[in-house]
């Protein structure tokens, strides 16, 4: 029987698209086609009976940004701009629940999951109420202002903490904001403060003082700001370390250990790989509780093929909370399984087709899957972009 369709739901030409198919003709499957965001937010697109369709982010398409945050910045949109992030999160979502209403597509995440993954409020009461360890939160509501954010903070003895935009990624808009003696606050971001807005940098800033750091905080707080203690990461060769741990079928598979001088270890910002076996030497044996701690939070969005998981690894390697839990966290390239790991040796888009996720969605058994052939012919993805009748 012929396969059904597999589709890719993402940016044309990018990474994330191009190493997925890539691993798709190495597991002998069809070249999957693309489906641009673009066309879902307009939504003119047409699919294949029977479409598997990927979910991937958004994140990398102009157009796509341009749809969904253009109306709310109005003349002053530009891609770097950090706000807009609640209607990019409206957009998103509605976009992905047209698509899975639409007869016959099966998609590989749900619309709801990935909801709460856009949302670090939700993310953080899901993962706290199921047991699994996340920073304390500054309690109530959302702050209004840098005052008000203040005033709580003393009130409930958090000194340091990291600000997140509500429906941010990737460190944008994100502050770590520490209070010291005599008043001096501090804050450090990668957002450059402009007259037109707050943008997006690959420089890592500081601003000190309760005039500069209000000035940043009363433009972050109408995208809605998180609150979570600052909780101080274990290091490796001086530099501040956590870890992203993929997590496939509900087993850890892959782990970056992500260094920085900077509170945020973010790649893009700066950040480096660290050393993996170092990480484990460190963590000896509660190594495996690390992981089953990723494990849990993904646990919590069981119809995600994949979860991206964020752990903060404290008490010199031997505890960890998770500061984040992502919906597109798997673009690490060159990046092995773990050897020990349920799919060792296997990048992070050949460890998902090999999940049952995916082998039961394209109608193969785990017994009948291809074998891999790493040095299939290099193609490149069609498109399904074309206007609905």
């Amino acid at each position: 029987m012929t396969p059904p369709q597999l589709v890719v739901l993402g940016c044309p030409g990018h990474r994330r698209v191009t190493l997925f198919a890539a691993a798709a003709r190495a597991a002998g499957l069809p070249e999957p086609a693309v489906l641009p965001w673009s066309a879902v937010l307009r939504g003119r697109y047409e699919l294949p009976p029977g479409a598997v369709v990927r979910v991937d982010s958004p994140g990398e398409d102009p157009e796509a940004d341009r749809l969904l945050r253009g109306a709310a910045l109005g003349a002053g949109y530009a891609a770097t701009r950090v706000e807009g992030g609640p209607a990019w999160y409206a957009g998103v979502t509605a976009a992905l629940r047209e698509l899975a209403a639409r007869p016959g597509v099966q998609l590989l995440g749900d619309p709801e999951e990935i909801a709460v993954m856009f949302d670090k409020r939700r993310t953080h009461t899901a993962l706290s109420a199921a047991g699994v360890p996340v920073p304390r939160a500054l309690p109530g509501e959302l702050p209004h202002s840098f005052e008000e954010l203040r005033e709580r903070m003393a009130s409930a003895g958090m000194r340091r903490a990291f600000l997140k935009p509500v429906h941010g990624s990737s460190a944008s808009g994100v502050v770590a904001l520490e209070f010291g003696p005599r008043g001096r606050v501090q804050a450090t971001t990668s957002v450059e403060v402009t007259p037109d807005g707050l943008h997006n940098s690959l420089t890592v800033r500081r601003y000190r003082g309760a005039t500069e750091v209000a000035a940043l905080v009363d433009r972050l707080t109408p995208e809605g700001l998180h609150v979570e203690q600052w909780v101080p990461k274990s290091g490796q060769h001086g530099r501040a370390a956590d870890l992203r741990v993929l997590v496939v079928g509900g087993r850890a598979t892959h782990v970056v250990v992500r260094t920085s001088r900077h509170p945020m270890t973010n790649l893009h910002l700066g950040g480096a790989r660290g050393e993996l076996s170092a990480a484990r030497t460190a963590a000896g044996d509660t190594w495996p509780t690390l992981l089953a701690t990723a494990e849990a939070a993904a646990a919590r969005f069981p119809h995600a093929p994949m979860v991206g998981v964020d752990l903060l690894p404290s008490s010199h390697w031997r505890r960890t909370l998770v500061g984040e839990v992502n919906a597109f966290g798997d673009l690490l390239p060159n990046l092995p399984g773990l050897p020990d790991g349920p799919a060792p040796g296997l990048d992070t888009y050949a460890a998902q087709l090999a999940s049952p996720r995916y082998l039961n969605a394209l109608h193969r058994s785990t017994a009948a899957a291809p074998a891999l052939h790493p040095h299939a012919a290099q193609g490149q993805p069609q498109s399904v972009d074309a206007p609905a009748a």
